[in-house]
């Protein structure tokens, strides 16, 4: 919309100075009328059709609708990100960490040839090198001091799980995809819950269970969503299908993609991009490092200030610094009034400045009107674009 101003204005300047030349000139030579009658016309036609309201007040109302989001926690980087919001059709969701809390628990453990606790404790050194929400919650579980000396070469393999070598063995713990990598025959897990599934020295050694919750205030912001006239909520995640279903299903998405490497990830997201409107755009909404290369390809990347990580905040366009799903919808309720409120001000200055361009041309109009017509409908188009700064409360589940 800024843009459009400054193309507006790049034509509109010179078209003006030249039609208050032209009254100035032409009129007197034509007429015989003094000049100094149309000098005053024209000088009166320059006042008025000084494009002062546009310029100021339409960046104004974004620099507004910035500042209300700043008001409930959001932080958005730039005015072109938060008109990309008000067109936005296609909203695609991270699992773990943004539509559920990320805090995992340890449900189930499924040994193979050992004890409960001697796959706990292979599996809580191997992930002892990771800040991963999974792997801290098996360090919980295990509950004890992690002595580092037994543990070398550690690796993680992104989209895949860790490997690392303690105490000699090469013990592997991560998702079934790792499993068939690696060659490893496995008994799969019919459980809901990400499954971890841990190995020593090419030999099976179970699985460990673990569950998330979802956030109390994610199912209020899909719903939200799809009230506001979002076309379709998409959710991708890593985690096995069963488990990605089944939030979907809880949360009410339109579709799920399941048990997806981040590099799948950004292929989901071009399969989406070239399904949108012309005009639409599409928002991806994450939290982790491996949802940088996709916050950073969709038109708008939304990431979680509070569990997000660097990379993911940093690529990023909009910063939930809350880390609530429902803000989304609250911020682009904002994006939609700062855009309706920017349309009144163009429609109320370029009517204004018209009908009084008008008047002016055939003398109708004096010096007077010409200032209320330049300064008169700026301070009106300001006082309308402040407007963009006052949001209303938006209530999470928890807080009615």
């Amino acid at each position: 919309m800024e843009n459009f101003i400054t193309r507006f204005a790049r034509y509109y300047t010179p078209v003006v100075v030249f039609a208050a030349l032209a009254l100035a000139v032409l009129p007197p030579l034509v007429t015989g009328q003094a000049f100094s009658i149309w000098i005053y016309r024209a000088l009166t036609f320059l006042v008025i059709s000084c494009p002062c309201a546009l310029v100021i007040s339409i960046p104004l109302s974004f620099f507004g609708g910035i500042g209300g989001a700043s008001k409930i926690g959001v932080l958005v980087k730039g005015s072109n990100y938060l008109e990309a919001l008000a067109y936005t059709e296609t909203v695609v969701f991270d699992k773990t960490g943004t539509l559920t809390k990320g805090s995992f628990a340890v449900t189930e453990i499924q040994a193979n040839g050992m004890t409960d606790e001697e796959l706990l404790e292979l599996a809580a050194y191997a992930e002892d090198y990771s800040n991963h929400p999974i792997s801290l919650s098996i360090q919980k579980a295990y509950g004890k001091k992690i002595d580092n000396s037994r543990i070398t070469d550690v690796q993680e393999i992104a989209g895949h799980g860790v490997q690392a070598v303690i105490d000699g063995m090469t013990v592997l713990a991560g998702n079934a995809k790792l499993m068939e990598r690696e060659h490893i025959p496995y008994t799969a897990s019919n459980a809901i819950g990400t499954v971890v599934y841990v190995a020593f020295d090419g030999r099976y050694a179970g699985c460990i269970v673990i569950a998330d919750e979802i956030k109390a205030d994610a199912p209020a912001a899909i719903k939200t969503l799809k009230a506001a006239g979002i076309r379709q909520t998409v959710m991708l995640t890593g985690d096995a299908d069963a488990v990605g279903q089944d939030v979907a299903h809880r949360l009410g998405l339109d579709r799920a993609y399941t048990e997806l490497l981040p590099a799948d990830k950004v292929d989901r997201v071009e399969e989406l991009l070239a399904q949108k409107s012309d005009k639409g755009m599409l928002a991806f909404v994450g939290d982790g490092i491996n949802d940088a290369p996709v916050l950073a390809r969709a038109d708008v990347g939304i990431a979680m200030g509070a569990l997000g990580s660097d990379a993911a905040i940093e690529a990023a366009d909009v910063v939930l610094m809350t880390d609530e799903p429902s803000k989304i919808a609250a911020i682009m309720q904002i994006a939609r009034k700062t855009i309706r409120i920017s349309n009144e001000n163009i429609v109320f200055a370029l009517g204004v400045k018209f009908l009084v361009l008008i008047l002016g041309a055939v003398g109708r109009a004096n010096m007077w009107a010409a200032v209320f017509a330049d300064v008169g409908v700026s301070v009106i188009a300001i006082l309308n674009a402040i407007r963009a700064m006052r949001v209303k409360q938006f209530e999470t589940p928890a807080q009615e």
